[in-house]
Protein backbone atom coordinates (compact mmCIF):
# COMPACT_ATOMS: atom_id res chain seq x y z
CA UNK A 1 0.00 0.00 0.00
CA UNK A 2 1.43 3.36 -1.69
CA UNK A 3 0.46 6.71 -0.17
CA UNK A 4 -0.90 8.70 -2.88
CA UNK A 5 -0.32 12.39 -3.69
CA UNK A 6 -3.04 14.98 -3.11
CA UNK A 7 -3.43 18.60 -2.98
CA UNK A 8 -5.96 20.35 -0.01
CA UNK A 9 -7.24 23.55 -0.82
CA UNK A 10 -6.12 25.34 2.55
CA UNK A 11 -6.72 28.21 4.11
CA UNK A 12 -4.20 30.38 2.40
CA UNK A 13 -3.05 28.64 -1.02
CA UNK A 14 -2.98 24.65 -2.04
CA UNK A 15 -1.39 21.85 1.09
CA UNK A 16 0.49 19.20 -0.37
CA UNK A 17 -0.56 15.81 1.27
CA UNK A 18 0.04 12.19 1.45
CA UNK A 19 -2.81 9.88 1.52
CA UNK A 20 -3.63 6.38 2.17
CA UNK A 21 -6.32 4.50 1.92
CA UNK A 22 -7.71 1.20 3.59
CA UNK A 23 -10.04 -1.52 1.95
CA UNK A 24 -11.46 -1.73 5.46
CA UNK A 25 -10.35 1.16 7.50
CA UNK A 26 -10.82 0.91 11.42
CA UNK A 27 -10.43 5.06 11.59
CA UNK A 28 -8.55 7.91 10.37
CA UNK A 29 -5.39 9.03 11.38
CA UNK A 30 -3.94 12.82 10.27
CA UNK A 31 -0.51 13.21 11.40
CA UNK A 32 1.31 16.77 12.43
CA UNK A 33 4.80 17.61 11.76
CA UNK A 34 7.36 19.56 13.41
CA UNK A 35 8.52 22.80 13.47
CA UNK A 36 8.96 24.46 9.57
CA UNK A 37 11.24 26.37 10.71
CA UNK A 38 13.58 23.66 11.92
CA UNK A 39 13.26 22.09 8.87
CA UNK A 40 10.32 19.83 9.76
CA UNK A 41 8.09 19.03 7.08
CA UNK A 42 5.45 15.96 6.19
CA UNK A 43 8.50 13.25 5.57
CA UNK A 44 10.19 13.81 8.65
CA UNK A 45 11.27 10.34 10.09
CA UNK A 46 8.81 10.25 13.25
CA UNK A 47 6.48 11.28 11.12
CA UNK A 48 6.98 8.44 9.07
CA UNK A 49 7.13 6.06 11.55
CA UNK A 50 3.33 7.52 12.83
CA UNK A 51 1.83 6.63 9.40
CA UNK A 52 3.35 3.62 8.73
CA UNK A 53 1.74 2.96 12.39
CA UNK A 54 -1.29 4.37 11.88
CA UNK A 55 -1.52 2.26 8.50
CA UNK A 56 -0.52 -1.37 10.68
CA UNK A 57 -3.44 -0.31 13.11
CA UNK A 58 -5.74 -0.68 9.57
CA UNK A 59 -6.31 3.24 9.62
CA UNK A 60 -6.83 5.55 6.63
CA UNK A 61 -3.85 8.16 6.49
CA UNK A 62 -3.28 11.98 5.51
CA UNK A 63 -0.19 13.85 6.46
CA UNK A 64 0.76 17.24 5.02
CA UNK A 65 3.16 19.80 4.48
CA UNK A 66 1.78 23.33 6.25
CA UNK A 67 1.82 26.57 4.16
CA UNK A 68 5.34 27.65 2.79
CA UNK A 69 6.52 23.87 3.23
CA UNK A 70 7.35 21.87 0.39
CA UNK A 71 4.89 22.16 -2.16
CA UNK A 72 2.21 24.29 -0.21
CA UNK A 73 1.42 27.36 -0.57
CA UNK A 74 2.06 30.27 1.57
CA UNK A 75 4.07 31.57 4.30
CA UNK A 76 4.92 30.31 7.95
CA UNK A 77 2.74 31.27 10.67
CA UNK A 78 4.51 29.30 13.28
CA UNK A 79 0.62 29.31 15.53
CA UNK A 80 -3.12 29.51 14.46
CA UNK A 81 -2.08 29.29 10.68
CA UNK A 82 -0.85 25.84 11.09
CA UNK A 83 -3.58 24.54 12.92
CA UNK A 84 -6.25 26.49 10.28
CA UNK A 85 -4.12 24.33 7.51
CA UNK A 86 -4.81 20.87 9.61
CA UNK A 87 -8.31 21.74 9.82
CA UNK A 88 -8.80 22.33 6.31
CA UNK A 89 -6.92 18.37 5.86
CA UNK A 90 -9.01 17.08 8.50
CA UNK A 91 -12.10 18.73 6.53
CA UNK A 92 -11.06 16.89 3.38
CA UNK A 93 -10.74 13.95 5.35
CA UNK A 94 -13.79 14.10 7.03
CA UNK A 95 -15.85 14.91 3.13
CA UNK A 96 -14.21 11.57 2.44
CA UNK A 97 -15.16 9.64 5.07
CA UNK A 98 -18.03 11.26 7.25
CA UNK A 99 -18.48 8.11 9.47
CA UNK A 100 -14.61 6.54 10.53
CA UNK A 101 -13.43 7.48 14.10
CA UNK A 102 -10.76 10.10 14.29
CA UNK A 103 -6.85 9.93 15.47
CA UNK A 104 -4.99 12.93 15.28
CA UNK A 105 -0.88 12.73 16.08
CA UNK A 106 1.49 15.29 16.19
CA UNK A 107 5.17 15.31 16.97
CA UNK A 108 6.98 18.26 18.54
CA UNK A 109 5.19 21.54 16.50
CA UNK A 110 2.70 19.19 16.00
CA UNK A 111 1.98 18.32 18.91
CA UNK A 112 1.01 21.69 19.53
CA UNK A 113 -1.14 21.46 16.24
CA UNK A 114 -3.14 18.05 17.05
CA UNK A 115 -3.84 18.92 20.25
CA UNK A 116 -5.36 22.55 19.56
CA UNK A 117 -6.78 21.27 16.35
CA UNK A 118 -8.48 18.60 18.84
CA UNK A 119 -9.72 21.38 20.53
CA UNK A 120 -11.69 23.52 17.92
CA UNK A 121 -13.37 19.73 16.46
CA UNK A 122 -14.49 19.47 19.92
CA UNK A 123 -16.37 22.68 20.06
CA UNK A 124 -17.93 22.02 16.74
CA UNK A 125 -19.25 18.74 18.47
CA UNK A 126 -16.83 16.01 16.95
CA UNK A 127 -15.54 13.42 19.77
CA UNK A 128 -11.77 11.86 18.93
CA UNK A 129 -10.59 8.80 19.37
CA UNK A 130 -7.67 9.17 20.24
CA UNK A 131 -5.31 12.42 20.68
CA UNK A 132 -0.92 11.31 20.18
CA UNK A 133 1.19 13.71 21.01
CA UNK A 134 4.90 13.06 20.72
CA UNK A 135 7.35 15.10 22.14
CA UNK A 136 4.99 17.93 21.86
CA UNK A 137 5.69 21.75 22.06
CA UNK A 138 3.16 22.21 25.23
CA UNK A 139 4.87 26.08 26.03
CA UNK A 140 3.25 26.91 22.85
CA UNK A 141 -0.30 25.48 23.79
CA UNK A 142 -2.43 28.79 25.41
CA UNK A 143 -5.59 29.82 26.31
CA UNK A 144 -6.59 29.61 23.37
CA UNK A 145 -6.19 26.43 22.77
CA UNK A 146 -8.34 24.45 24.97
CA UNK A 147 -7.77 20.91 24.94
CA UNK A 148 -10.12 18.38 23.63
CA UNK A 149 -11.78 16.58 26.76
CA UNK A 150 -13.43 13.62 25.25
CA UNK A 151 -11.62 10.28 23.75
CA UNK A 152 -8.21 9.10 24.81
CA UNK A 153 -5.02 11.38 24.90
CA UNK A 154 -1.46 9.63 25.00
CA UNK A 155 1.90 11.79 25.46
CA UNK A 156 4.72 9.93 24.64
CA UNK A 157 8.41 12.36 26.00
CA UNK A 158 11.80 10.92 25.24
CA UNK A 159 13.39 11.19 28.41
CA UNK A 160 17.06 12.86 27.09
CA UNK A 161 14.86 15.39 24.38
CA UNK A 162 17.29 18.45 23.52
CA UNK A 163 14.76 20.38 21.95
CA UNK A 164 11.26 20.10 24.22
CA UNK A 165 12.55 20.11 27.89
CA UNK A 166 11.42 16.58 29.46
CA UNK A 167 10.33 18.54 32.69
CA UNK A 168 8.36 20.72 30.88
CA UNK A 169 6.05 18.19 29.63
CA UNK A 170 5.89 16.02 33.05
CA UNK A 171 4.79 19.18 35.18
CA UNK A 172 2.10 19.93 32.32
CA UNK A 173 0.70 16.22 31.92
CA UNK A 174 0.49 16.72 35.96
CA UNK A 175 -1.41 20.04 35.56
CA UNK A 176 -3.73 18.15 33.45
CA UNK A 177 -6.84 17.90 34.84
CA UNK A 178 -8.65 15.37 32.07
CA UNK A 179 -7.38 11.48 32.23
CA UNK A 180 -4.43 10.97 29.90
CA UNK A 181 -1.58 8.52 29.66
CA UNK A 182 2.37 9.84 29.77
CA UNK A 183 4.87 7.89 28.62
CA UNK A 184 7.93 8.21 29.50
CA UNK A 185 10.60 7.06 27.01
CA UNK A 186 14.45 6.28 28.41
CA UNK A 187 17.47 7.16 26.77
CA UNK A 188 15.92 9.17 23.71
CA UNK A 189 16.62 11.54 22.06
CA UNK A 190 13.88 14.51 20.83
CA UNK A 191 14.21 12.45 16.89
CA UNK A 192 13.88 9.13 18.22
CA UNK A 193 17.22 8.30 16.93
CA UNK A 194 17.61 4.62 16.99
CA UNK A 195 14.57 4.37 18.68
CA UNK A 196 11.68 4.62 16.24
CA UNK A 197 10.90 0.78 16.45
CA UNK A 198 10.02 1.57 20.06
CA UNK A 199 7.62 4.39 19.21
CA UNK A 200 5.97 2.05 17.32
CA UNK A 201 5.74 -0.79 19.63
CA UNK A 202 4.74 2.39 22.08
CA UNK A 203 1.73 3.62 19.82
CA UNK A 204 0.71 0.43 17.65
CA UNK A 205 -1.23 -1.37 20.92
CA UNK A 206 -2.76 2.01 21.66
CA UNK A 207 -4.07 2.16 18.47
CA UNK A 208 -5.06 -0.94 17.51
CA UNK A 209 -7.90 -1.10 20.83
Amino acid sequence: MRETPVVIDGPVGRLEALYLDNEAPRGLALICHPNPVQGGTMLNKVVSTLQRTARDAGLITLRFNYRGVGGSEGSHDMGSGEVDDAWAAVQWLRAKHPELPLTLMGFSFGGFVAASLGGRLEATGETLKHLFMIAPAVMRLGPNDPLPLKGELTLIQPDADEVVEPQLVYDWSAALQRPHSLVKVAECGHFFHGKLTDLKDLILPRLSN
